[in-house]
């Protein structure tokens, strides 16, 4: 028997809620395939299976919060158990709701399921049931939303729905009461009956969709929307038809072997009617944006927040770039970019102005004597901030090797809660997309982030006579409640100095 753990969540994330099941009790599992997703504050993360066999036991159940290295489920390895495995767990089904069933009417409560450390409150987002409608036990009945997860709420008992209690909109406490079941064998004798008998039915061949109360997991919901294909083009494998990631990346390959029915499947599309709101399409929000858009809206309610602003002649910088590229790619194996300059002047100027370093807890100032350093990055789904630890310790070759492998990584959607945990200051290029000006936001709870922008040659006077110059406008936001102006205007200034005269970096200056 091998145990399915948690994985490792990140730097201080403890917990995680379980948001889908791809595999039910009795499921031949293959070795690194797909099992659950688990949902924290920040990121989706998808658990394997780390050994082939049959999937024995589901331990924690979805909606359930499950701490680092808890248990999930087991598995028995090999295929010896994979015959068996399905008949004992049909066998066992009955025992499972015949307490439920056996009350004839006894009214079953439905609950708020425990939400996680710290949290007390949940919105009723959706009911998946009416009032009256027939449900299986471990059939979703609603979906509650925190201000960190999404909660899918099961059926306790098989029955009937009876009374909704908390409607959608409705904010409840945890524990408390949601809905009423009365358990009936009747009940649960139709729904079996509807469903051939098996609590989780496999889907009919050819059904693209789960059933109209399942939802698909949020890393399925994130690739449809980012490969832009509906959801009836994806078969989904998993339980209830629900579909996983990789499901989604196979419709996306089927669709280009085969354009022609991938054309004709997306065409039964209305002409445009005039009218605006048939115009319009509504996407639900990703876990990731929606993190995001609480983060940023966060630090702009709790910061004050102020930018300044100054311009950076990066004539000697490029031509020291220039210089070197070609020795430096072919000694280190990475290229020479700007970003390692960047990284090294502000690591200077943070020594001399470490208020821009440091954070406030509460009433204290924390000054941190190292510099973690946030490279903001776009992806696909969204922006994100891998840290680079110890960069001041770091030289450009490790500098840029950093970059280049956490830039990677995230476009792959493959960095963890911790590679993006921790740092102590943040630089955002917004360069790369062609700004020339901007206001960057904090990245909380840091107290300084720097905004780098287009390289735009641009007259300039020098030594009274006007030249063309290569300018980028630098801009740094800072939390004027821990940095004072003259602070932020020397940090600024430092770094300037720094790339006009690269030599400044080598003697410390």
């Amino acid at each position: 028997m091998t145990e399915v753990r948690v994985p490792t969540l990140g730097e201080s994330v403890t917990e995680a809620t379980v948001a889908t099941w791809f595999k039910k009790p009795g499921d031949a599992v293959a070795v690194d395939e797909m099992l659950c997703e688990l949902e924290t504050d920040k990121v989706t993360v998808e658990v394997p299976s780390p050994v082939a066999g049959t999937l024995s036991d589901i331990v924690a159940g979805e909606g359930e919060t499950v701490g680092v290295d808890a248990l999930l489920a087991n598995i028995s390895e090999g295929d010896s158990g994979s015959a068996d495995k399905p008949a004992e767990k049909k066998a066992e089904a009955p025992k499972a709701e015949a307490p439920a069933a056996s009350g004839g009417g006894d009214a079953v409560d439905v609950m708020v399921p425990t939400l996680g450390e710290s949290v007390s409150e949940a919105t009723v987002s959706t009911w998946f049931k009416k009032v009256g409608d027939a449900v299986t036990q471990d059939e979703m009945l609603c979906e509650l939303e925190t201000d960190k997860v999404s909660v899918e709420v099961p059926a306790p008992a098989s029955g009937t729905l009876t009374e909704i209690v908390a409607n959608e909109g409705d904010t409840v406490q945890a524990n408390a009461k949601l809905a009423v079941i009365s358990a009936s064998e009747g009940a649960a004798a139709q729904k079996d009956e509807a469903t051939g008998g098996e609590q989780y039915a496999t889907p009919p061949a050819g059904n693209a969709g789960p059933k109209g109360d399942i939802k698909d997991g949020p890393a399925a919901e994130k690739a449809m929307a980012e490969a832009n294909i509906s959801r009836d083009q994806v078969t989904g494998t998993g339980r209830d038809g629900r579909a996983s990631k990789s499901d989604v990346a196979a419709a996306v390959a089927a669709a280009k072997s085969a354009p022609a029915a991938s054309t004709s499947a997306s065409a039964p599309r209305a002409p445009v009617p005039a009218d605006d709101a048939a115009r319009e399409e509504r996407v639900k929000m990703t876990r990731l944006r929606q993190t995001i858009a609480r983060r940023l809206k966060d630090a702009q309610n709790t910061a004050a927040i102020l930018t300044t602003y100054n311009e950076v002649d990066m004539t000697e910088t490029m031509a020291l770039r220039k210089e070197y590229k070609e020795l430096f790619e072919k000694k280190h194996g990475v290229k020479l970019g700007f970003m390692s300059f960047f990284t090294k002047a502000c690591c200077h100027a943070l020594k001399e102005v470490p208020e821009v370093n440091a954070e406030i807890d509460g009433t204290d100032i924390v000054y941190k004597n190292f510099v973690h350093m946030g490279i903001a990055a776009g992806t696909p789904q969204g922006l994100v901030v891998p840290v680079i630890r110890d960069a001041d310790q770091m030289s450009f070759a490790e500098i840029e090797k950093a970059i280049a492998e956490k830039g990677k990584r995230a476009r792959d959607g493959k960095l963890s809660m911790a590679e993006m945990q921790g740092g102590t200051f943040t630089i955002s290029n917004g360069g790369v997309y062609g700004s020339l000006m901007s206001s960057p936001i904090l990245n909380p709870p840091q107290s300084g982030i720097l905004g780098m922008h287009k390289i735009q040659d641009r007259p300039m006077v020098i030594n009274g006579e006007i030249k063309i110059r290569p300018m980028m406008y630098l801009a740094l936001s800072y939390d004027h409640r821990i940095v004072d102006g003259k602070g932020a205007v020397t940090f600024l200034v430092r770094v300037k100095e720094a790339l006009e005269d690269p030599r400044r970096l080598l003697m410390d200056l």
